[in-house]
């Protein structure tokens, strides 16, 4: 793979026709949008919400999910991870456990790439292009090397991480925490995402946690006019 540039080969993400240990009661993953999964909240990352973008022959995976039976059978069941994406440092959660199983590549932003010692990791700089349906963005501000990632089916779907996540009212924020690594440069990457996406390009939003204030909804709609109404409230 090389940034910037269309993957070569099996990075097909055309949607298709159609988961050390937790309890085995686990819930599994749930369908929140075409072939986009879901999966629940994971102690590992915080609380942190993964997904999966289930293609044809490439199945992308978001953020690590909690390693339990559960989740296992289900990946396997989908035919496997051909990639995983780690959204900022705090969603690493079981990345090396993942990789070894499925034996897929870890992709992460340059600067969070240490954290990952021992792994087979992609880096990218500003933009990483996997292929034309889909590419991730840095937008650093949570973490230095926050990002997000952008699929082109269901209409535009941004994964956005922790750089944006819905507050109690479910409201789509950029939240400010103690852990927040540079406020300013969280602000200018939402003003980015505001400039880069259009209605027609960006429909959806999979925020990377608090997922629980969608109310059951899954993912965030009306996106461009959550992201404009978001930056008017800080």
């Amino acid at each position: 793979m090389q940034p910037d540039t269309p993957a070569k080969g099996d990075f097909n993400l055309t949607p298709s026709a159609s988961s050390n240990q937790q309890p085995a009661a686990s819930k599994p993953p749930r369908l929140v949008l075409d072939t986009i999964f879901a999966f629940p909240p994971n102690r590992d990352t915080l609380g942190g919400t993964a997904y999966i973008i289930v293609g044809n022959s490439f199945n992308l995976l978001i953020d690590c999910p909690a390693w339990n039976e559960t989740n296992q059978q289900f990946l396997r069941e989908q035919g496997g991870v051909s990639l995983l994406f780690i959204t900022h440092r705090g969603g690493i959660g079981k990345a090396k456990e993942i990789q070894e199983s499925m034996g897929c590549q870890v992709l992460i932003q340059e600067q969070e790439a240490y954290l990952l010692p021992g792994l087979e990791v992609v880096t990218f700089h500003q933009k990483f292009t996997i292929n034309p349906c889909c590419y991730v963005i840095w937008t650093p501000g949570h973490s230095p090397g926050s990002s997000c990632l952008y699929y082109t089916g269901a209409g535009g779907v941004l994964f956005s991480g922790r750089h944006l996540l819905p507050s109690k009212q479910g409201e789509l924020l950029p939240l400010r925490t103690p852990k927040t690594f540079h406020w300013p440069r969280q602000i200018r990457s939402l003003q980015s995402l505001l400039e880069r996406f259009t209605p027609e390009t960006l429909q959806f939003i999979c925020p990377g946690a608090n997922t629980g204030f969608l109310r059951g909804k899954g993912v965030i709609d009306q996106a461009t006019e959550r992201l404009s109404a978001s930056l008017g409230e800080v």
